[in-house]
């Protein structure tokens, strides 16, 4: 290689490329990560050093994956450390909760602007009929003072914007509550927040289970190292091998023409999204585990084989859990949980009631709506057993309706979570009257597991069509209705033109994938306690032995490729 190849590899490296950024499964990441660890060997003991040192190569990291958005975060770092500080000395609960208002608007003022502003400019139009266009005011602001000459066309989201925001929060509130000391160093925040291996696509990581660590003493064993791997391999098999594998070659052909396909094809396709987006996310989670392990840092478990689940209540335990918990800590049981109602919560429901019907153009939508609250409102207040399930019910939906915007600015992603809002009513209804809620036989369980599976798949539909939508390309309408309607293809094919009699031919055209997908559920069936033991036997082989599973695990991975590398589903949000 001569010295101009060697600059321009090293130029290529160190400057960003929107079409190779940082991802797990790419070449380049692991080089970086190579490099970070061989400086952390001889820095580790110096606690201040290595922290500033892993802020650093973190906001590159964040660089290379998105560009001067690193400013952005770096922003969001100051900002709340310093208010984490002064929440700390303020003398007055008033002025506390001031300072906790103010960290808490900016930092989702700036969420709601890179990631809603199409969304809230579209309602606006549709409500005053006007043609407004959403502009990049953060660019504009640059060319007009730094002579900079970004593009204001369009408002670009900065990938993991939702996971820092919200692991940024939860410092600030952690003080609040004082439930945590603030650091004393801003690098000890700032790497906090930063922290690359979850950066773009979590898990959320808490103050409170993290900043500890910090100050703890660095080490590895050899069982965690081994583990540490274990994870890391295991990621990569289910974004490479399960994820990708089965979405290039049979998901994303359903899905981009489903009525091409028979009611039998989308079926499977549904069934296989599912899969899909667990391993995808799943798989990110895992190597972010295995690779923060290996720097001697702990990260939040964020999923507990949740196809395991014999309800949508126990589903949303065991999946995405940091969201989920982050969720019932900072906005279920602020709002009142399952113990009363809030003010707060009957403000939030008249916001998308009255959002529904000004997007409707309809005053009747409106009125309905509001009558439909002052009636439940009138018959909690008088009735007090109804009362408490109300404000209970009341506050489960609002936590999933904001969930399923959490995941992006569409109203199939509010659809998703409203649906997913009324599975877990309808189950804790059912679980009342149901004959089989306490039963132990495998076939009850069985079928429990089942229909659960079903009903979170089914309901991916929406998720999946609110995934593809970009606002800024698209020029289809984004109100409810044509948004439910971009999913209901699929279900149409599905309930109206179910084919079994091609199930053969399919299966057998795509055996392959078949193969897969059933592979993939079995080891996601399989019993923990199971899976706990061959992580512990990988974990204490010896380390020539795990050296080798991991070159015949990474050729295996990267041999089945058959299209560019993936981004990870959960980078947009």
């Amino acid at each position: 290689m001569s010295a101009e190849q060697i600059f321009s590899w090293i130029h290529n490296f160190l400057v960003f490329d929107p079409k190779n950024p940082f991802i797990f499964t790419s070449g380049l990441f692991w080089i970086f990560f190579a490099l970070v660890l061989v400086v952390d060997s001889f820095i580790y003991k110096k606690r201040l050093v290595r922290h500033a040192f892993l802020f650093l190569v973190s906001m590159f990291f964040y660089y290379k994956t998105t560009d001067l958005f690193f400013l952005l975060l770096l922003f969001t770092a100051v900002w709340d450390y310093s208010i984490g500080g002064i929440i700390h000395r303020a003398k007055s609960e008033g002025a506390r909760k001031a300072w906790l208002t103010a960290s808490i608007i900016m930092n989702l003022s700036i969420l709601c602007y890179f990631k809603y502003a199409y969304f809230f400019t579209d309602a606006y139009n549709s409500i005053v009929g006007t043609n407004i266009q959403a502009f990049d005011i953060a660019a504009h602001w640059s060319n007009s003072f730094f002579g900079t000459h970004f593009s204001i066309d369009k408002i670009i989201l900065p990938v993991g914007i939702s996971f820092f925001t919200f692991q940024s929060i939860s410092y600030t509130v952690e003080i609040y509550r004082r439930q945590l000391e603030p650091v004393k160093h801003f690098t000890d925040f700032a790497f906090f927040v930063s922290f690359f291996p979850q950066l773009v696509a979590g898990p959320i990581v808490r103050s409170t289970d993290f900043i500890p660590q910090l100050y703890k003493e660095y080490k590895l064993t050899k069982a965690e190292f081994g583990l540490a791997v274990f994870w890391i391999l295991n990621g990569l098999v289910k974004k490479l091998f399960l994820s990708d594998y089965i979405a290039v070659n049979f998901i994303d052909r359903i899905f981009s023409k489903p009525d091409s396909y028979t009611g039998f094809e989308n079926l499977m396709a549904i069934y296989g999204y599912s899969l899909q987006v667990y391993a995808d996310f799943s798989g990110y989670t895992d190597m972010a585990i295995g690779i923060a392990l290996l720097m001697g840092f702990y990260l939040t478990k964020n999923f507990d084989s949740p196809y395991k689940a014999t309800n949508v209540g126990e589903f949303w335990r065991r999946w995405h859990m940091s969201l989920s918990n982050w969720l019932r800590d900072y906005l279920y049981i602020p709002l009142g949980g399952n113990q009363k109602g809030s003010v707060g919560s009957f403000i939030i429901l008249g916001i998308f009631v009255s959002m529904i019907a000004l997007l409707a153009q309809s005053m009747l939508v409106l009125a309905i709506g509001s009558g439909f609250i002052i009636t439940l409102s009138l018959l909690g207040y008088f009735i007090k057993s109804f009362g408490k399930w109300l404000t209970t019910n009341l506050n489960l939906m609002i936590t999933m309706l904001i969930g399923g915007l959490w995941h992006g600015a569409s109203w199939n992603f509010i659809i998703w979570g409203g649906l997913n809002g009324l599975g877990l009513v309808f189950y804790k209804l059912w679980k009342k009257i149901s004959p089989w809620e306490n039963k132990s036989k495998w076939y009850f369980r069985a079928w429990a597991i089942f229909l659960t599976f079903s009903f979170i798949s089914f309901t991916r539909v929406w998720f999946r069509a609110g995934s593809n939508n970009s606002w800024s390309e698209m020029e289809e309408k984004h109100d409810i209705a044509s948004e439910f309607l971009s999913a209901t293809t699929m279900l149409d094919r599905i309930f109206n033109h179910m084919d079994l009699s091609i199930a053969p031919q399919v299966i057998m055209g795509y055996w392959k994938i078949f193969a897969v997908i059933l592979f993939g559920m079995v080891i996601h069936w399989l019993p923990s306690s199971f899976k706990e033991s061959y992580r512990e036997k990988f974990a204490n082989l010896p380390t020539a032995a795990i050296v080798a599973i991991c070159v015949l695990t990474v050729v295996f991975c990267y041999q089945i490729i058959s299209a560019d590398l993936q981004p990870f589903i959960y980078f947009q949000f």
